[in-house]
């Protein structure tokens, strides 16, 4: 009987390292905060819609300022220490510009036509992550002496959710670097922090990754979502042919539909798998994208619906119905 508990116990945990080693890992990245570039004046200032926006500018921060790289790479050090290895700011916005030197270089054999890119796609190609570690700290004198003062908050790049928090003050020293006072400030915190990002990762695995979706209708269509289509041997309200479909393909059926009228619906705390099995047989990271893509893909298919993906970050995305 003992063995056979035994044998037991050990397919369960085969079971459970094969999974987790199937699912996608999720992406740690450290930046500054925006309260900390745009009181050093590491920022962006731009008009939109006829009001000014500042939004830091990450590369100025890194190359400008040498506390803040010390900082990111000691953060660095002691997430991978503890199993949380991260993307490396610098070396993303890196890649970023040499992508785009090279885009500017790209042109057609026969026009000379340059390719295409709006503001949005240019925004999109900054480097993105799962979870953001979002690390702000002042560097205290007092004579002789300094020592650091942080805040760090882990965030759900997904939802904007703060998912683990972790504010210290570290003790004072007159010759330690800037790296070592935050190591010695916040080493004492970091196993709560960690516990915390590690339920946020099993809940996502165990219940899906939380994600919004908005579906609208554009202004020209010949239907709206309180038209009547087939479905399933029946006439229904497309409304609830989009409702149906959420349900059935999200983990276990959770969703929360916010907000509808004839002309949209809004769907918050929508639960997508964290990885599906694509027709190959391959198994692949799910993301907002591809889950609102299926819902297009079976309108179109099903229904005769056509449509355009409109996505507005990494955890929401627009399905604008009616012509693509």
């Amino acid at each position: 009987m003992k063995r056979v508990i035994l044998l037991s116990l050990l397919i369960i945990t085969a079971s459970t390292v094969l999974m987790s080693q199937r699912a996608r890992r999720p992406t740690i990245m450290v930046v500054p905060s925006d309260h900390y570039c745009i009181s050093k004046g590491y920022k962006q200032t731009f008009e939109s819609m006829g009001a000014e926006q500042v939004i830091p500018d990450y590369r100025a921060a890194m190359q400008r300022d040498p506390d803040i790289r010390l900082v990111i790479s000691k953060m660095g050090g002691i997430m991978a220490d503890r199993g949380f290895p991260l993307k490396d700011l610098e070396q993303e916005l890196r890649s970023l510009e040499r992508e785009t030197a090279e885009l500017e270089m790209i042109q057609s054999r026969e026009s000379a036509a340059g390719v295409a890119e709006s503001p949005v796609d240019r925004l999109k190609r900054v480097a993105q992550a799962d979870i953001i570690l979002d690390l702000d700290f002042t560097v205290n004198e007092r004579g002789p002496q300094r020592w650091i003062t942080f805040n760090l908050r882990g965030i759900d790049a997904y939802t904007s959710k703060m998912i683990a928090t972790a504010v210290g003050t570290g003790e004072p020293s007159t010759a330690a670097p800037v790296d070592l006072l935050l190591e010695e400030a916040v080493l004492s915190h970091m196993d709560e922090f960690n516990g915390r990002l590690m339920n946020h990762f099993e809940d996502m695995f165990e219940n899906g990754r939380e994600v919004n979706l908005t579906v609208r209708v554009w202004d020209n269509s010949l239907f709206d979502l309180y038209d009547f289509f087939p479905y399933e041997g029946m006439e229904m309200e497309l409304i609830d042919i989009v409702e149906y479909w959420i349900e059935d393909n999200t983990v276990e059926g959770r969703y929360s539909l916010s907000d509808g009228s004839y002309n949209f619906l809004s769907f918050e705390q929508v639960r997508i798998p964290m990885y599906f099995t694509d027709p190959r047989g391959r198994e692949r990271a799910m993301d907002t994208r591809r889950f609102v893509s299926n819902l297009a893909s079976y309108l179109r298919q099903e229904h005769g619906i056509e449509s355009q993906i409109h996505q507005r970050g990494l955890g929401d995305a627009w399905l604008i119905l009616g012509e693509r």
